[in-house]
């Protein structure tokens, strides 16, 4: 193992988190789009699952990412990679490796943003981890989160959990908000994806704002980010969350319901 990796894996493991990478901030694709705050890392995290939760299982585990985009394994993308999860397994030693394939590094090459925990009663230790093209992983991940299966529904087909469509999960309907201020989305059921990645049933996300007296505010995210910081004037305004097929800019492969919002600078 190289010594600058080493060196690296080191000090992160006694951080806690991935390092400040101001060079993958994300490219503005629009004047509201602004830069994170000082205090967000490249990471990756869960949305519906925090340490210590107790669950039964089929459960629809969420995926998010900050800093970086997703895209699929098809091609190489700067600033994007791909999701794994890791069921009871450390951050691998060498991270100059592809990661491998068995029931411990689950892999999520087609940028999926979810997948259907059906493990058996017992616990578990999970961590998500970014990884490259070529599944050789970033030093972008998660801490480790540990969750109790407290009962397997086997009555349940985990199939029917997953209805595909797209959400805001940030902000919440009724909110006053400050700008900046964090959107995330989450995709189930779909693959999202930077542009360059043409093939079929890849989408990129697309934020819609609409306020009284203004033309709607397209908010395109073609490089695969899932969550975004905006800067928008103060009013309020209708947003609506779109995935948009790379294939056909003018598909929207689907909508979620549009949520009302005050943008106030006081």
């Amino acid at each position: 193992m190289p010594i600058r990796h080493a060196l690296a894996l080191a000090a992160l493991a006694l951080a806690g988190a991935a390092p400040s990478a101001a060079t993958n901030a994300p490219d503005a694709q629009h004047p509201w789009v602004t830069m994170p705050l000082r205090t967000e890392q490249p990471a990756t995290y869960f949305t519906n699952l925090k340490d210590g939760d107790r669950i039964e299982t089929p459960f629809v585990l969420k995926f998010g990412l900050s800093r970086y985009g997703l895209s699929p394994i098809v091609k190489d993308v700067p600033k994007t990679g791909h999701h794994h999860l890791l069921v009871n397994r450390d951050l691998p030693l060498d991270f100059t490796k592809p990661l491998p394939f068995n029931d411990q590094y689950v892999h999520f090459g087609k940028g999926q943003m979810e997948t259907v925990l059906s493990f058996k009663p017992g616990t578990y230790t999970l961590r998500l981890l970014l990884a490259d093209h070529k599944h050789i992983p970033f030093f972008i991940y998660s801490k480790p989160m540990t969750v109790t299966v407290t009962k397997k529904n086997d009555d349940v087909d985990p199939r029917s959990l997953v209805k595909p469509g797209v959400a805001l999960l940030a902000p919440r309907a009724g909110e006053t908000l400050q700008p900046p201020f964090l959107v995330q989305m989450h995709a189930s059921g779909l693959n999202v994806g930077h542009v360059d990645v043409k093939d079929a049933g890849v989408g990129h996300f697309r934020l819609v704002a609409e306020r009284a007296g203004a033309a709607p505010e397209l908010v395109p995210l073609s490089n695969g980010l899932t969550q975004v910081w905006l800067n928008p004037p103060p009013g309020d305004y209708r947003l609506r969350l779109e995935l948009v097929r790379n294939a056909a800019p003018n598909d929207v492969m689907a909508a979620s319901e549009p949520i009302a919002v005050k943008v106030s600078r006081k």
